[in-house]
């Protein structure tokens, strides 16, 4: 029995929907993204987001329920690129893994929107009631927690001191980086994140390094 024509062109008027739904959607998230970026999250309003896209603000609520739910959806998309892009370090062990962080700083140099979206947003979010705070605060807590590990497995097989500090030099690295970005973003052309970040690790490593025999 043939497919009934009407049920046929609906599928299809279906399909050509949710595309086209889909498409709005990563539009709208772009745009957010920029104007986040450069206006942060409280001085950034949904009518100018609208307007750049060329909706009503009315549209990207009917695509996302309210500003904080764009923010949260936006900061959902920056978690895959994450998993996506910490794919390539899978396997790593070690200081291995730590010198990958030198790799992803010199990513973020080639990226400047989404770096600066997430220093503004990370920045604005330890003000009271922000609804990024709790993102960043498990972005964080899992940060150190992987490098915590890394550093742990270094340890472990004879590259670090018994005694080495990694909960503190964890944190340590993590700031440096994230440090770096806003110098960076402030000066591009006269910092080098992916140089420095390689010369505090590489100088972190070597003062907990174990002692020649």
């Amino acid at each position: 029995m043939g497919i009934d024509p009407d049920v046929a062109a609906s599928v299809r008027a279906d399909g050509v929907q949710k595309q086209r739904t889909r498409r709005r959607r990563q539009e709208i998230l772009e745009v957010a993204s920029q104007t986040f970026a450069t206006r942060g999250f409280y001085n950034a309003s949904l009518a100018e987001i609208a307007d750049e896209v060329g909706i009503s603000a009315a549209g990207i609520l009917h695509h996302f329920k309210s500003k904080d739910q764009l923010l949260t959806e936006l900061l959902h998309h920056r978690d895959m690129a994450d998993i996506e892009e910490a794919g390539h370090g899978h396997g790593l062990r070690g200081l291995e893994f730590l010198h990958h962080l030198v790799d992803t700083a010199a990513r973020n140099a080639t990226r400047p929107g989404i770096t600066q979206l997430y220093t503004v947003l990370s920045a604005e979010s330890v003000t009271t009631d922000h609804p990024a705070q709790a993102w960043f605060r498990a972005r964080y807590e899992g940060l150190r927690a992987m490098v915590t590990e890394a550093l742990a497995d270094a340890r472990d097989i004879g590259e670090l001191r018994d005694d080495a500090d990694i909960a503190e030099t964890a944190t340590a690295i993590i700031a440096v980086m994230d440090g770096l970005q806003i110098q960076w973003l402030l000066a591009p052309g006269t910092v080098d994140m992916e140089a420095v970040t390689r010369r505090t690790i590489d100088a972190l490593i070597a003062a907990l390094a174990p002692e020649e025999d």
